[in-house]
């Protein structure tokens, strides 16, 4: 007689490997929010242990430093009177981690590039659509189980032939590579109220730059940071990424934006615009134009011409409102109606998931 058995459960324990691999993930969440600070993210964590005894006393926090250092996460600067900071192994997983959290693992795909309504003979990938044969197919589109089946349908099988009449092949889809710009506000807005916006805006930038470099190789991502001016960053300065004592020119870095785009020899391009405030600042020679108590025509008026300008160059520009005011709501409409982009208005929480959505889609024409 078969049957089950019921033993008793034993956990396994908690060796060091373990622990250190949990306070890992605790040190790479806690990187991303003091900026790279190893010496700040480090004492947070000691605090964290005393409070809810994260070490024991087989594996103390001296020992993950330890481990840190020999496993290439952080590294001592002789320097800089031994100044610790983190390694680019750090970074990697830091945008692992991210990527992780925000959109789950991803699926093995094949060639990894987006999706277009075009179809034809010379595609780039099957799909499951199928049609009558036409001069000029390839073979290999042919689909053999179909055809053979109209020609025993259409001659019988005591007779059996296969005409040009009987063929059917199978449609190909052609891929597209896509260049997109990532702008991330940065003024000083972004942590005020007591409320981290710019922590989760670096995670969303970091996970996408993952998902690219792991899904769609072919793609560009460039990231642009804006306040009172715009510039360019790296990837791998993400985690180091600060707000300032900014205003929001938004202009600045619609103008750097499409620059950059202007440059790439892609047919899709697009903008993401990661923000929580209206425009308050623009740049009028070598002084700022400057008004934070309001939407400043003159601003707005500048703002919506690029927006117009981008549109006429066939730029999407998809905003990412993280903010619920009405008025700023209206001016977002605005924004989004003379470029003909797209515009969500979200919390903090699902602004991941919508970008990543948002990227994937890919409703610009080929």
């Amino acid at each position: 007689m078969s049957g089950y058995r019921f033993t008793q459960y034993i956990p396994p324990e908690n060796n060091q490997n373990n622990t250190f691999q949990d306070l890992l993930k605790i040190f790479l969440e806690l990187i991303n929010i003091t900026s790279g600070n190893v010496s700040e993210t480090l004492s947070w964590m000691n605090d964290l242990d005393k409070q809810y005894n994260l070490t024991n006393d087989g594996y103390g926090m001296g020992d993950f430093y330890d481990d840190l250092k020999k496993n290439g996460y952080i590294k001592e600067d002789p320097l800089t009177n031994g100044d610790v900071t983190i390694t680019p192994k750090s970074e990697q997983s830091i945008r692992q981690q991210a990527l992780d959290e925000i959109f789950g693992k991803l699926k093995k795909g094949g060639a990894g590039d987006h999706k277009t309504p075009y179809s034809g003979n010379k595609g780039d990938e099957f799909t499951p659509d199928k049609r009558a044969f036409e001069f000029g197919d390839a073979l290999s589109q042919i689909s053999m189980t179909d055809s053979i089946r109209n020609a025993q349908v259409n001659h019988g099988i005591d007779n059996f032939t296969i005409n040009e009449d009987d063929l059917e092949v199978v449609e190909k889809e052609f891929r597209t590579q896509t260049s997109t710009v990532l702008m991330i506000d940065i003024s000083h807005s972004m942590i005020l109220y007591g409320e981290d916006r710019i922590t989760p805006a670096k995670k969303v930038a970091m996970a996408l730059a993952e998902m690219i470099k792991r899904k769609y190789k072919k793609d560009t991502l460039d990231i642009i940071v804006f306040g009172n001016d715009a510039w360019q960053i790296n990837i791998k300065d993400l985690p180091y990424l600060q707000v300032g004592p900014f205003h929001t020119n938004t202009v600045a870095g619609l103008e750097l934006a499409m620059d950059l785009l202007r440059r790439k020899k892609t047919t899709n391009k697009q903008i993401f615009m990661i923000t929580d405030g209206k425009p308050s600042c623009i740049k009028e020679g070598a002084k700022y134009y400057k008004n934070s108590f309001g939407l400043d025509r003159k601003i707005v008026n500048k703002t919506l011409n690029l927006a117009s300008q981008a549109r006429r160059l066939k730029i999407p520009i998809t905003t990412f409102m993280i903010a619920s005011d009405p008025y700023l709501q209206q001016f977002v409409q605005e924004f989004t109606q003379a470029n003909n982009g797209n515009a969500y208005y979200s919390g903090l929480k699902g602004l991941g998931d919508m970008i990543f959505s948002d990227y994937n889609r890919n409703k610009k024409k080929r």
